[in-house]
């Protein structure tokens, strides 16, 4: 085979048409050992076959002509010659390009396509020219290349497929947004693909992201626009469906929590029954629980001629039981208090230690004439029946509790320290209140409509030996008219406090 020039020109030339080659009238030229076919511009299918002499061959050519204009095209020069055995009609190769590369063929054809593409894009847009070059990997003989389908418009209804100048500009790059260029293989297979293929509700969502992200592409086409108005159409009553869930459980949520029962508000806790005691008030009641003073009497109750002596006082120590004096005493501190500060407490009245015993000492458990005159009005300075709430002290042998006539909020309460229940004190203190109201009043009431509480909610003894202390405090805080915010801690606090106040005879 005969040695090949990689000379540029040289292939230049022998794609022009009517032109010599003056590169064989050189003095080194080497013909080929071996016949060669070669394609001559005097008939295009007439093949003449060279001799072994360069002389006859020269002879054969045409006169020298000067060579046509270059045309400025992406072709390679013919490195290998023209396939040798096949026909350019077998090839599929027009006749009078039969002297090119099939490779150059292919890539004019596709350049040719994708610059008439441009035609239906918009005229604002500016496309960048492929390159003159390109590189091999490219474009391949294997490669297929498809032809592209012309597009219709029809006045009436519109394009029937997405406009080829759209989808270009989706896969072609705008000047200075993207780096790299497609091949126009790659350009023309898209555009046959979306043209063939037809559309889904995939590819529909897929346009629609497309537009929301590139918001210089066109509008899409009628049949694209249908899909996605049914895709929009599908997902609403889905929807309308999660709303009605999602109202319907927010209904059940705000009916269940209005069945919940309310958690009662905090009370703020006062400050007065928790006043701190003074150092001089501390060192007072330890000079009174000394041994020293114990056959001491420490202060005398004028209007209930009760004497505390310093054994008495004892009681109040931690550990120890109360008594009735020291218990009676309190008692009548506390109605003292109301007297002195009526705007500040609640009218109430407060029998001693002695009342329910005297009450229930009669035959049948019931002896109301024994207590009659307990309550006059020239006794008590007031009318019993006046009063806000009554508050008798019940002692059962070895422990306090405490009853409550709440003429207020019309209950017959029951307080004890260890959560116990009495019927019989409620019964018997019911019927009571019914007599004296008709001794003092005259008037019949019936009590059938007030409410018998046993009182859960309170502050419980947790040793053997404050249920004294519990029950005097309950009618403390009663009579202040707040609620039972204490605890079994406050229970030394307060054994201290009742002592200051017995000593002081005066209850704050």
């Amino acid at each position: 085979m005969g040695a090949l020039t990689s000379n540029r020109k040289r292939g230049d030339e022998r794609l022009s048409f009517n032109c010599a080659h003056p590169s064989l009238n050189l003095p080194n030229f080497q013909s080929s050992k071996r016949p060669r076919l070669s394609h001559v511009n005097q008939s295009p299918n007439q093949l003449i076959v060279s001799s072994k002499s360069a002389g006859s061959r020269l002879s054969r050519y045409p006169d020298i002509k000067p060579p046509l204009p270059r045309v400025h095209a992406p072709c390679r020069t013919q490195k290998f010659g023209s396939f040798r055995g096949l026909s350019p009609k077998t090839r599929g190769v027009p006749e009078e390009r039969s002297m090119g590369n099939v490779l150059s063929y292919h890539l004019d054809k596709a350049k040719n396509v994708a610059f008439s593409a441009f035609r239906y894009s918009t005229k604002d847009k500016e496309v960048i020219e492929l390159d003159k070059e390109v590189e091999d990997d490219r474009v391949s003989e294997d490669s297929s290349i498809e032809e592209v389908v012309a597009i219709e418009e029809d006045d009436q209804e519109g394009p029937s497929v997405v406009d080829y100048g759209q989808e270009l500009d989706t896969k072609m790059v705008d000047c200075g947004t993207q780096a790299t260029h497609p091949s126009a293989s790659s350009v023309v297979s898209d555009l046959t693909t979306t043209t063939n293929t037809a559309f889904k509700e995939d590819s529909a969502g897929k346009m629609l992201d497309s537009l929301s992200l590139n918001r210089e592409v066109g509008v899409p086409s009628k049949a694209a626009y249908k899909l996605l108005i049914e895709s929009v159409e599908r997902r609403t009553p889905k929807l309308k469906h999660l709303d009605f869930q999602i109202d319907f459980h927010w209904k059940k949520r705000y009916m269940l929590e209005s069945l919940r029962p309310q958690k009662k508000p905090v009370e703020v806790v006062p400050v007065e029954p928790f006043v701190p005691l003074r150092k001089e008030e501390v060192a007072e009641i330890e000079q009174a629980f000394s041994s020293s003073n114990r056959k001491r009497i420490l202060v005398t109750h004028e209007n209930s001629n009760i004497e505390i002596t310093g054994e008495l006082l004892q009681c109040l120590r931690p550990g120890a039981w109360l008594k009735d004096e020291v218990i009676n005493v309190y008692l009548e501190l506390l109605k003292e208090r109301e007297k002195r500060e009526p705007q500040k407490f609640l009218k109430c009245h407060f029998f001693n230690t002695f009342f329910y015993t005297k009450l229930i000492s009669g035959k049948g458990g019931y002896d109301y004439k024994s207590v009659r005159r307990w309550t006059t009005e020239r006794k008590l300075g007031y009318y019993l029946i006046d009063c806000d709430k009554i508050f008798v002290p019940i002692h059962k042998e070895i422990h306090w509790c405490l009853a409550v006539i709440n003429k207020v909020d019309q209950k017959l309460q029951y307080l004890d320290s260890l959560k116990g229940r009495d019927t019989q004190v409620m019964r018997i203190l019911a019927k009571y209140y019914v007599d004296e109201v008709k001794d003092k009043s005259g008037e019949d009431i019936d009590l059938s409509s007030w409410e018998l509480e046993y009182v859960d909610n309170l502050p419980e003894q947790e040793n053997g030996y404050d249920c004294g202390v519990f029950m005097v405090k309950y009618a403390d805080f009663y009579s202040r008219d707040i609620g039972l915010c204490f605890k079994q801690e406050h229970m030394p606090y307060f054994r201290s406090r009742t002592a200051k106040e017995i000593l002081k005879l005066r209850a704050d």
